[in-house]
């Protein structure tokens, strides 16, 4: 997610290279990073320290170890964004001991400019650091300001986690076009293209999404059939039950 951040940032000539300094433990990953953007990698976390943007982009396991060495090394003026999963506020306040906070939770179809990503900043945060941080996630995809917090660990299980369900469903679609005989590519082509087209189709039109599945399903037709056998195997239940979870595990993880 970092790496989609600054190709983005760069696609858009938000910033130059130069100004970018990205740190992380695998020399040969900043090496990579280093050819293919022409930005400033290092090791040592503590290097990044002289910026106006500082942000942790590291799983929420690695976030304790992260913020114990930045700890009193951040700029008054620096603005610090976390896009760790489930990591409150509070608790990179608390561990780098500066108060102007943002936390966000991107998607992995930010990778191509396509995610969604919902983002809260703390009152210390000016409008220029806003103003700041909603470009860099623009560099994403859409970007969402929420005031409350307790939206992010909603959206992390909603939109963040989102992908894995509907890979989930898209490889089931096409095991599914496989056992009836089609050849995997095309399969795989054909569901690729109708969860695109239906989401575009969806966002345009801005119907209510039971009137776009009402028009699909004519009376005693092929989709009214397996819309039925959805509904006896809970399909709705399941997505709920598999929603909650990840809300549930997201909070386990900022505690």
């Amino acid at each position: 997610m970092a790496e989609a951040m600054i190709s983005g940032l760069l696609k858009r000539e938000l910033i130059v290279a130069s100004q970018i300094i990205a740190s992380g433990p695998r020399a040969e990953r900043g090496a990579e990073l280093k050819r293919k953007y022409g930005i400033t990698v290092s090791q040592d976390n503590a290097s990044t320290m002289n910026t106006d943007l500082l942000t942790l982009a590291v799983k929420p396991q690695t976030m304790p170890k992260v913020l114990s060495e930045l700890q009193g090394k951040v700029r008054p003026d620096t603005c610090v964004l976390s896009i760790a999963a489930g990591i409150p506020v509070r608790r990179v306040i608390e561990g780098l001991h500066t108060a102007a906070v943002a936390r966000a939770m991107p998607n992995t179809p930010g990778r191509i400019n396509q995610g969604v990503t919902v983002w809260t900043a703390t009152s210390e945060v000016s409008a220029d650091q806003r103003t700041q941080i909603a470009a860099l996630l623009e560099a994403l995809g859409v970007e969402v300001f929420v005031e409350e917090e307790r939206y992010l660990d909603m959206a992390t299980a909603l939109s963040g986690s989102g992908p894995a369900y509907v890979f989930l469903f898209m490889e089931a679609l096409v095991d599914a076009g496989v056992r009836m005989g089609l050849p995997r590519y095309l399969a795989e082509q054909l569901v690729a293209e109708t969860l695109s087209g239906s989401a575009a189709y969806a966002k345009a039109t801005g119907e209510h999404l039971a009137r776009l599945r009402n028009d699909v399903t004519s009376p005693a037709g092929t989709s009214a059939e397996a819309l039925y056998q959805l509904d006896e195997s809970g399909f709705r239940t399941a997505i709920a039950r598999a929603v909650h979870a990840a809300y549930r595990r997201s909070i386990e993880l900022g505690s």
